[in-house]
């Protein structure tokens, strides 16, 4: 069962200055999963996204991905191990086309920071994966867009390409469908349900009707706490889940 899972955390625990806004968490992501961090807000949940990924550093805790010890790891080298975060705000090159961003996350992936300067010919040698990535999460037709001009919808699918173009073993959405609209949601929670056929998604996600049709497992968080953790029909029912999104507001 062990090799079942692919991110832990045990006893993982973040104070501010005297705050802990995350306390003592033990997480286990199943490989091949959809797996949704939920709670009121305030509850922690971007806080143990920061951690896992380590744009925070845990003040106790270890972090292991695929067995092996993260904790301390640079987010750089995180990435490169196949665990890659998407922001809860859209990280795009706003005056740059679709492709152009695509293909920035291309040459990331082979370790190619100064392809900048390289000729268009070197660079049209990625145009066929990046229009490959462009179609997959719907965005054929928009190549030459200016990523700026994308509706709020179709710039967070041109984020996921560009997270799918590093070719993660596991992806972590910060609330992939915040703002949206209804069309854009359904899009999106689609998009995350294709992406997640050959990886495991860990996603951060306010929208519970997302997240009871997406999930396979749900950890809630409640003042930097786990207070329950299961499938969408036992976690919605416990009492204490209930009680503490009335108490503290919609998540």
């Amino acid at each position: 069962m062990a090799t079942d899972i692919i991110l832990e955390t045990r006893g993982l625990t973040k104070e501010f200055k005297g705050f802990v806004a995350v306390n003592n968490v033990d997480l286990a992501i199943r490989r091949g999963t959809i797996h949704a961090l939920i709670g009121p807000n305030g509850a922690g949940k971007t806080t143990c996204f920061n951690l896992l990924t380590h744009f925070l550093v845990p003040s106790r805790g270890t972090i292991l991905y695929n067995g092996r010890e993260i904790t301390g790891a640079r987010p750089a080298a995180i990435a490169q191990l196949g665990l890659v975060r998407s922001f809860q705000i859209s990280a795009v090159f706003p005056h740059l086309s679709v492709l152009e961003n695509v293909r920035i996350a291309l040459q990331r992936k082979r370790g190619s920071s100064l392809d900048f300067w390289r000729s268009e010919r070197i660079l049209r040698t990625l145009d066929v994966r990046a229009r490959e990535l462009i179609d997959a999460v719907g965005l054929e037709g928009f190549e030459g867009t200016a990523a700026g001009e994308l509706p709020y919808g179709r710039k967070r699918a041109l984020e996921i390409a560009t997270t799918l173009a590093l070719d993660p073993e596991m992806m972590l959405l910060d609330e992939p469908t915040a703002g949206m609209t209804h069309e854009d949601v359904e899009r999106i929670a689609a998009l995350i349900r294709k992406v997640a056929a050959n990886r495991t998604v860990l996603m951060v996600e306010h929208n519970l009707s997302v997240v009871s049709t997406l999930s396979d497992h749900i950890t809630v968080l409640a003042r930097g706490e786990i207070l329950a953790d299961g499938d969408y029909a036992s976690v919605s029912k416990n009492p204490a889940v209930i009680e503490a999104y009335l108490g503290g507001g919609h998540a």
